[in-house]
């Protein structure tokens, strides 16, 4: 298995095992620490966690399927979260995140995170953002945008192509 993590984070790991009175006990904080870090739960990143924690890959995979917190794919630099419950359903965030998507080329029906081609942006329906009485609500990497309209998605936009133009110019991006 090419997968491999750095000594440090496994030596965590190891001493996360500890705590628990089995193994499999800490599937899920594995799963955590490791999306934490690589930014997804990758099918190797699965198939380590098992042989780790001496349990068959589906014990581990199944639980990176029933977790909505976990991702099996990279985030584009840009998250795009938009609140879909009560309050910003009924202001309209369903057309807002269709407007993100339309803009973005990706597809406004499909009910799933969606990642530009370039990496850029993800979009994604969230459940409650704790910001009801601003609703329609959209968080952006760690920003909260409240009462976001059809302008507010052109400026949520524009600010993530400068932060890649940003991260570009500074050798960052990939």
């Amino acid at each position: 298995m090419s997968f491999s993590i750095p000594a440090p984070l496994e030596a965590e790991l190891d001493e996360l095992v500890t705590r628990y009175p089995q193994k499999r006990s800490a599937s899920l904080m594995f799963l955590h620490t490791l999306q934490e870090h690589f930014g997804y739960v990758s099918p190797e990143a699965v198939e380590w966690t098992a042989a780790k924690l001496g349990l068959a890959p589906i014990n581990v995979f199944e639980l990176v399927t029933f977790y909505p917190m976990f991702r099996q794919e990279p985030l584009g630099r840009t998250h795009i979260k938009v609140c879909r419950t009560l309050s910003c359903s009924l202001a309209g965030a369903a057309d807002l995140r269709k407007k993100f998507c339309e803009k973005l080329g990706l597809d406004p029906k499909a009910h799933v995170p969606q990642t530009t081609t370039d990496g850029n942006f993800t979009v994604e329906f969230v459940e409650c953002l704790a910001a009801c009485g601003s609703a329609p609500v959209v968080l952006v990497n760690d920003t909260l945008w409240e009462k976001v309209d059809g302008t507010g998605t052109d400026a949520i936009l524009s600010e993530g192509k400068r932060s890649e133009t940003r991260a570009r110019s500074a050798g960052m991006a990939g």
